[in-house]
């Protein structure tokens, strides 16, 4: 029996063992990191960092789709606890900082709205939506050390239209249309804090791989930046009878060299990013940079090292040449690492610019503090094709939205019948407004939606410290499929990665816009009122105490002012500082008999002692209680 207990025991261990290697080897993960970087015709360069990780989990085992995240290899283990534990089954969420220019830009290859952007589907099994959407906005404020805290119901809200789940949404992973909410924080203000948990998700960190060019100073000295976590289930290959979780961090900045290089558009890795690249992270299996280099028709400028390959896409007829660097087959050296730079042959090399087929904008309207409207103008620049869109507005409870002034015309003054129009009215210090209209856009057209609504008078308590500043009311989101693809790099809807988009042909173009923030003034009472208030009452409280102080506690004598003035510097020195009158006084009490040696002084003697009686009656009567009880 001596004998069989080490035996039975080392085939316990090694049981296990097995069952950890074949649990580990069951959940199969995948890590890639891609740089697109793309110059603009304004002279702007943009930058696209993209890290996905791709995780085969048995989401069988959890019971309707539930995630079982267990044995984290190159998952964040912080933010699948957290997606395990309040039932996330799709999670969006991006910080941005300045405003992306449609009109200029093109389109993004992520939109994201100013400020902070949250929203989120929960598994079909959470009983309480409400509960767990607050907890997980919680939790995410301390992760990613973000304002998210301080999102509630004033600021939640449930689209039915606008925003539908970007990844699977059949079979184990069916959900309703009320287990999604969605926020927003038009005021936050993105920085490094925001960007110091954000990579620290990332297998490499910022140790190698393309996350090397993290330079906070680089990245915030920028027109725009943007960061992102997105996260879905995807199909696992074609079939698509497996799932796999799909976890992108996005990191965009849109730098502008022309208004630090005094006016030159060239650029390069180490003055962009302070630093050039060292090689690859060792757990990525593609690490790649994309070059986008369609503008360079008249071979206008020069890219240097040479790139591993050239590579054209193809979008029903838009044309796009991408210069790729694979950087597991690039050489590196010892001394110096990859960095890519582009040399303009002109100082200023600008072109026209060609805005993109749809974009929109929108602004305030009215004047004063006590009514005023929002207006969107949406542009189809098409010549023959309508667009079909979804506009959706989100507006807060001070903002009493009035729904019968919608109206929605081109500015032909031709009128837009709306396809579908849902409202959500709002409850003061309770939700917001919501607004969700699908509608047609004529070809070649602007169209125009306007209404109008009040501001709401605030308790003194619900302004903020700097209420002169004004509120925000968070962008409107455009959601459309496009048909054509001009300036178009969003990948495609179920693809992973930017390789699968740029390199992936598609008839259909999900597109979401995001619109400018506004800023609103509302009625503001005066806030130095009370400032004014209080110094003036402890003006008055002063003067009125200090003169009633003085009368009832400053005590009257005599001094005779020539003896003070015979004295000298001292005796004057002693009258300034009010030494010599009581010296006087007791001098003439003491000898109010004494006759005077010159017969003509006797007048003056008895005149001053009836001079100093009158004095004494002059005299406080706590001064005077303490005389009598001296005679006493």
């Amino acid at each position: 029996m001596a004998e069989r207990g080490p035996t039975l025991l080392f085939s316990v261990f090694f049981c296990l063992l097995c069952y950890v290697f074949h649990t580990v080897a069951s959940t199969k993960d995948e890590y890639s990191e891609e740089l697109l970087i793309i110059p603009f015709r304004s002279g702007q360069v943009y930058s696209h960092f993209e890290f996905t990780t791709l995780w085969d989990v048995d989401f069988a085992q959890g019971g309707g789709g539930r995630y079982k995240l267990q044995h984290f290899r190159l998952f964040p283990r912080a933010l699948g606890q957290v997606m395990t534990e309040y039932r996330v089954q799709e999670m969006h969420l991006t910080l941005t900082q300045g405003m992306w220019q449609q009109d200029k830009w093109g389109y993004p290859v992520t939109s994201a709205a100013p400020g902070a952007e949250l929203w989120a589907w929960f598994q079909q099994e959470v009983d309480d939506v409400d509960q767990a959407w607050f907890g997980l906005t919680n939790a995410l404020s301390g992760l990613f050390c973000a304002s998210l805290n301080f999102i509630d119901s004033t600021s939640t809200a449930t689209p039915h239209l606008s925003f539908r789940p970007q990844g699977l949404a059949e079979g184990l992973f069916s959900t309703k249309p009320s287990h999604l909410r969605y926020a927003t924080l038009p005021r936050e203000n993105v920085c490094t804090e925001n960007l110091t948990p954000w990579k620290k998700l990332l297998p490499c960190s910022t140790r190698t791989g393309l996350a090397a060019l993290f330079h906070a100073g680089q990245l915030y000295n920028t027109q725009y930046s943007s960061l992102g976590v997105h996260l879905r289930p995807v199909c696992r290959n074609d079939s698509c009878r497996d799932a796999s979780l799909e976890l992108r961090q996005v990191l965009s900045t849109v730098a502008d060299p022309p208004a630090t290089l005094n006016g030159k558009q060239d650029w390069s890795m180490k003055r962009y990013f302070s630093r050039s690249l060292s090689g690859p992270c060792p757990m990525a299996v593609t690490s790649r940079v994309y070059v986008d280099v369609t503008t360079n028709q008249t071979s206008s400028f020069t890219l240097k090292p040479e790139p591993t390959e050239l590579k054209l896409t193809n979008y029903q007829g838009y044309n796009r040449k991408l210069a790729v660097y694979d950087l597991w087959s690039f050489p590196f050296h010892k001394e110096h690492g990859l960095n890519v730079d582009m040399k303009w042959k002109k100082e200023v090399s600008y072109k026209e610019l060609f805005p993109p087929r749809l974009y929109v904008h929108r602004f305030v309207t009215g004047y004063g503090q006590e009514h005023g409207g929002i207006m969107s103008l949406l542009y189809n620049r098409h010549p023959y094709l309508e667009q079909q869109i979804i506009y959706m507005e989100l507006l807060p409870w001070f903002t009493r939205m009035y729904l019968h002034t919608l109206k929605v015309e081109t500015t032909e003054g031709n009128l837009v019948q709306p396809l579908l129009t849902r409202y959500t009215p709002g409850r003061d210090r309770q939700n917001p407004y919501l607004l969700e209209i699908v509608l047609t856009l004529p070809p070649d057209s602007t169209t125009r939606i306007s209404f109008s609504f009040e501001r709401a008078f605030l308790k003194w308590t619900e302004y903020p410290p700097d209420a002169n500043h004004g509120f925000y009311i968070s962008s409107a989101v455009l959601t459309t499929i496009l048909r054509q693809a001009d300036n178009f790099t969003v990948p495609p809807h179920m693809g992973s990665g930017l390789q699968s988009g740029l390199f992936h042909s598609s008839t259909e173009f999900p597109l979401r816009l995001h619109t400018e923030t506004l800023l609103i003034s509302l009625p503001t009472p005066d806030f130095s009122m009370p400032y004014n208030v209080i110094c003036l009452t402890c003006t008055v409280i002063a003067i009125a105490f200090g003169s009633l102080h003085n009368l009832t506690t400053r005590r009257f004598q005599y001094t005779d002012l020539k003896k003070a003035n015979s004295g000298g510097m001292r005796a004057w020195l002693a009258q300034l500082f009010g030494r010599g009158k009581q010296a006087t006084s007791e001098d003439k009490l003491r000898e109010p008999g004494k006759e005077s040696e010159d017969p003509g002084k006797e007048s003056e003697t008895s005149e001053e002692n009836d001079y100093i009686g009158e004095q004494r009656e002059l005299v406080t009567p706590r001064v005077r209680a303490e005389s009598d009880k001296k005679d006493r």
